[in-house]
């Protein structure tokens, strides 16, 4: 078991934990009720909280909620807040010892409240993750167990316009490493099109789209000033100088990078599983590679999505309810259920992915990239990654804008990182 802190203890943990998760997400909104369909049944109500405000009662998610309190006895209510603002609650809940029966969190958060002593590990009421991908899964773990489980995930790709491809002679399946990738971006630049567009705002966007090339280059991010990640930040810089990514990517975010790439001017854009069906409806055709290792294979992305958790309870006796809500959302059919109901979600199992692969063959290049994919906080990061990731962004912002050069301003990421976390 997780040694579970005191009270006055738990107190400045909560505390910490909302400052260092205010930096992870987006400022909160104002949360939206949305209960379960149906009446009470004998078996009570349970409670759900999740950050989809933008789903309301009426919707497919909220419905499906509900019909997985339905198969257990009992009625979902359910909460539905934006990401900070149910992160923060969740704390506040925990401190307060009236935590819902379930939430839904982004995955960075699992081990910051884990941390703090509020969730039960899933082995604690028996539920089995070893079916999970454990690439997947890892995000959820802390000091050895399982505090979450992933209801699908989300990352990173290189969408591709493909007129522009074809005009300037670039094969896409040529594209394994980063020698490869440079020189298809050389010839689209010489065509007279622009190479590529990404986000490097100051942000954990900003991180999240840098990983896959960090991580790529054999960076850790443990040691954001190593040779490797210096390399990758080079590259990075490189690009802006050169010319081969528009200035813009400083101050971008992920959607503003898409806003870019749908004007059909450039030939790349780094984004995500959620564009699917925007990229779909397009006015040029489009495609997906992966973003390759810098020398060769595909590199790490980091994950996205959210993960089911299980809060503390006084009446340890609720457990066995919400053990049969999660593994109503987590088999192989309703994982594939909630892939489709978001339209952009990957399952998280190996039998989820292929069923999903059945009905889309198109994503075949996404389910590649999840399975290659990393936590953000794996490697028993934990609470250490929010300011880790500062640290990281900080230093992007710094050698993209010529404030300093990749080396000098990893090798102050690194230093403010350990002052950060205490190493």
């Amino acid at each position: 078991m997780v040694n579970r802190p005191s009270e006055f203890t738990r107190a400045s943990v909560f505390a910490t934990a909302v400052l260092a998760l205010s930096a992870l997400t987006a400022c909160a909104s104002a949360p939206q009720g949305a209960s379960g369909s149906g009446t009470a049944s004998a078996g009570g109500s349970y409670t759900w909280w999740d950050p989809y405000p933008q789903h309301d009662a009426s919707s497919a998610w909220a419905k499906r909620v509900g019909s997985c309190g339905q198969q257990a006895g009992v009625t979902i209510e359910r909460t539905a807040y934006d990401t900070t603002a149910l992160t923060n609650q969740a704390l506040l809940a925990g401190q307060e010892g009236n935590a819902p029966d379930v939430i839904l969190l982004d995955n960075p958060a699992v081990s910051t409240l884990a941390d703090a002593g509020m969730l039960t590990p899933m082995a604690d009421f028996g539920l089995d993750t070893a079916r999970f991908d454990a690439n997947l899964i890892a995000a959820g773990e802390l000091d050895g167990k399982t505090y979450g489980i992933p209801i699908g995930a989300n990352t990173l790709a290189l969408y591709y316009n493909k007129k522009i491809l074809d005009e300037a002679g670039v094969d896409p399946a040529s594209i394994k490493d980063w020698a490869s990738l440079g020189a298809a971006l050389e010839k689209v630049k010489a065509a007279g099109a622009k190479p590529i567009t990404f986000a490097a705002i100051g942000t954990e966007e900003g991180s999240f789209q840098f990983l896959p090339w960090f991580w790529g280059a054999g960076a850790q991010l443990t040691r954001l000033d190593s040779p490797q990640a210096v390399e990758a930040l080079t590259l990075w810089t490189e690009w802006v100088k050169s010319g081969i990514a528009p200035n813009s990517v400083i101050s971008n975010s992920q959607n503003t990078t898409w806003e870019e790439f749908l004007t059909g001017e450039f030939a790349f854009a780094e984004n995500g599983t959620w564009q699917i069906n925007s990229a779909a409806q397009a006015d040029f055709p489009t495609g997906v590679v992966q973003i390759p290792g810098k020398d060769g294979g595909v590199a790490a992305t980091p994950t996205g999505g959210e993960f089911i958790t299980v809060p503390v309870q006084k009446d340890t006796a609720r457990y066995a309810v919400t053990k049969k809500i999660l593994e109503c959302m987590t088999t192989p059919e309703g994982l594939v259920e909630t892939g489709t109901t978001f339209a952009y979600y990957i399952p998280s199992t190996a039998d989820g992915q292929e069923q999903i692969l059945a009905k889309e063959p198109g994503l075949q290049p996404w389910v590649d990239a999840v399975r290659s994919a990393k936590g953000r906080t794996s490697d028993n990061l934990g609470t250490d990654y929010p300011p880790i990731s500062e640290a990281l962004w900080t230093a992007v912002q710094k050698a993209l804008s010529g404030a300093a050069s990749p080396a000098d301003a990893l090798e102050q990421a690194q230093a403010q990182a350990e002052q950060a976390t205490g190493e």
